[in-house]
């Protein structure tokens, strides 16, 4: 798989999920973390704590459209993968956030940011066994 390397797409990304992440915290005083909030909005403690959830959700659903409507063009996306292993590979995510206690985006944007030992033992976690099985996929299964 080939990648692009777009250092200007790259920075305007990552300074929107910052921005978002503090946005969130200073309005809400809630952690950005994408599992954590589609938990919270599949099973709400209020509607005040759903409608925000909501909000958030919808943009990022709707976000490649509005990157359609503004520049005319959808991003490429391809999956070389089989559906199978898609499949396993959602399940083994979602055990790794519920043993993990968050995602990437909770721990590796929000708890970093925050020197939160906890976040940082779990971003490095993320990242050894995402390397592990990069390796176990491309040179002993071969996928």
């Amino acid at each position: 798989m080939v990648t692009d390397f777009t250092p200007l797409q790259s920075l305007i990304g990552g300074t929107l999920i910052g921005l978002a992440s503090v946005l969130l915290m200073l309005t809400l005083g809630r952690v950005m973390g994408a599992t954590g909030i589609l938990a919270g909005f599949m099973q709400p403690s209020s509607p005040r704590d759903w409608s925000w959830r909501a909000a958030l959700l919808a943009g990022m659903v709707t976000a490649p459209g509005l990157m359609l409507l503004s520049t005319g063009q959808m991003p490429a996306i391809d999956v070389p993968v089989s559906t199978p292993m898609l499949i396993v590979g959602g399940i083994l995510v979602g055990i790794g956030v519920t043993y993990g206690a968050g995602c990437t985006s909770g721990h590796g944007v929000c708890g970093n940011a925050r020197l939160s030992p906890r976040s940082i033992a779990a971003t490095l976690s993320f990242m050894l066994f995402t390397g592990i099985t990069v390796y176990i996929l491309r040179h002993v299964i071969g996928g």
